[in-house]
């Protein structure tokens, strides 16, 4: 049974074999469950593409999403002037 729910805001735990973005993750979908750790995909604002993780890799966030989601644009709104 999943932990998380589509929408959450988790984060990746840290790993030394994994470049991941720093930051909250959203949890995009939840695949199928056929193993003892079901299986998530995540996304984060500061990459173009989807990650599929175990749930032993995520921890719920401390950030909720929409918080991450405003200051990435303001940073953006910022680099662009």
């Amino acid at each position: 049974m999943h932990k998380f729910q589509v929408g959450q805001s988790v984060d990746l735990i840290p790993r030394v074999i994994r470049q991941a973005a720093k930051g909250s993750y959203e949890i995009v979908r939840l695949m199928p469950e056929n193993e003892d750790d079901p299986v998530y995909r995540i996304k984060s604002i500061a990459e173009r593409y989807e990650r599929v993780v175990p749930e032993s890799e995520l921890e719920p966030s401390a950030e909720p999403r929409s918080n991450s989601a405003k200051q990435s644009a303001s940073v953006k709104q910022l680099s662009a002037a």
